[in-house]
């Protein structure tokens, strides 16, 4: 079988999607499948067991014959698009792009979001917006949707017959370089033995409350043994507003006089990141709106077995309980993130608990497995297509 993957972002560009792409395409290729990925201009091909395609210098209307043309030129039996609206610049070509594809025969087109986010068109074109990406759903074969939250949005579009539940893996593996020590480690980050480092994984942006969790800081500066590391990229690569965002937390730190406290990494190799947040005694997400499962940062750090403490999910997730998984506090509370912390860091039978609790988690999200859901997915499709294509005598 041929797979098309087309995503807006694809490493060494900066973006969870991107690293999802990578880590589901190779995925499928260890299980014997041929994976291409068409991709924007920035990527480049790596060490992956697949091929990349980084030609779409713009995700304007060109994207159709560009699609149409690999996927003539390839012979490709699915085509899947990696749907977040930033990715693509916001433009809504690859809204409409299933559509244009049904002139290529036998192909089975897909789609992932990985939000819900409506593209820009022009000011007050709401309803527009709202039809371009139903449109995108009501066109594809098949509607793949990451978590409980999206999937429960969807079904209200009246798209329940052809919507799966797929979720997402961690994109940093716990694999920190040769030789790690973890307590080398945090002493060459200038941390004494008896400080508390905190960390936070992900690019900032408005959902991820990041002024919560440096207020929460701030009513722990009297112990003075609180660090927070920011590990990874600020911003990414594919949304504009993030920056803005960062620079609104930067400025909160420096009115609260807390930049002696924070360490930010910026974007490193994987390894380091895997060091960095194995390092770390805690992760703190709090989730303006609630803890899921589509969060790459989330599933991360639940594979490092770190204990967690993050924000309530909106839709019910059984597999966070309170207490077990990780510590639940309301969103944009700072009070109450900063209590949790102080509670976690006090009692080492609690972040024994909650780390074993974290790897049971990350274990239910591995990629073999989430690869094998997508080609059963894919071996359905493709054969209701030779099904109907085929004549009964």
């Amino acid at each position: 079988m041929r797979i098309l993957l087309l995503s807006g972002e694809y490493p060494p560009m900066q973006g969870g999607v991107g690293d999802y792409t990578r880590e589901l395409g190779a995925a499928l290729a260890r299980q014997g499948m041929e994976v291409h990925v068409l991709t924007s201009a920035q990527a480049a091909q790596g060490p992956e067991p697949l091929t990349v395609h980084p030609v779409v210098a713009r995700w304007g209307w060109g994207i159709g014959r560009q699609a149409e043309t690999l996927a003539r030129q390839i012979q490709v039996d699915v085509l899947h698009i990696q749907y977040q609206t930033a990715a693509y610049g916001m433009h809504p070509a690859i809204n409409l792009l299933p559509r244009r594809l049904r002139r290529v025969a036998d192909l089975a087109r897909l789609v992932t979001f990985h939000d819900l986010k409506e593209p820009y068109l022009f000011p007050k074109a709401g309803p527009v917006r709202r039809w371009v990406n139903r449109e995108l759903a009501r066109s594809c074969d098949a509607v793949v949707v990451t978590n409980r939250e999206d999937e429960v949005a969807m079904q209200r579009e009246g798209l329940a017959g052809a919507l799966h539940l797929i979720p997402i893996g961690s994109n940093i593996a716990p694999a920190p370089p040769p030789g790690y020590d973890r307590a080398a480690w945090r002493s060459q980050q200038g941390v004494a033995p008896d400080d508390i480092v905190l960390c936070y994984f992900g690019f900032l942006n408005a959902s991820k409350g990041g002024e919560t969790l440096i207020r929460a800081l701030s009513l722990l500066a009297s112990d003075h043994r609180y660090r927070l590391w920011m590990v990874g990229g600020q911003v990414g690569a594919s949304d504009p507003t993030n920056r803005a965002y960062l620079g609104r937390v930067q400025t909160l730190i420096g009115e609260l006089g807390l930049e002696a406290r924070i360490r930010w990494t910026g974007y490193t190799a994987a390894a380091e990141v895997s060091a960095n947040l194995l390092a770390a005694d805690m992760a703190v997400l709090p989730y303006r709106d609630g803890a899921s499962f589509r969060r790459g940062s989330l599933l991360a750090v639940l594979a490092h077995g770190l204990p967690v403490v993050t924000t309530r999910p909106a839709v019910a997730l059984p597999e966070l309980a309170d207490g077990e998984t990780a510590l639940l506090v309301p969103p944009d509370d700072p009070s109450a993130l900063a209590t949790a912390i102080a509670r976690l860091a006090a009692d080492e039978i609690l972040r024994r608990r909650l780390s074993e609790g974290a790897r049971r988690v990350a274990a239910e999200f591995g990629w073999e497995r989430i690869a094998a859901q997508h080609l059963e997915l894919y071996r359905e499709i493709t054969s209701s297509k030779e099904t109907r294509r085929t004549p009964r005598l």
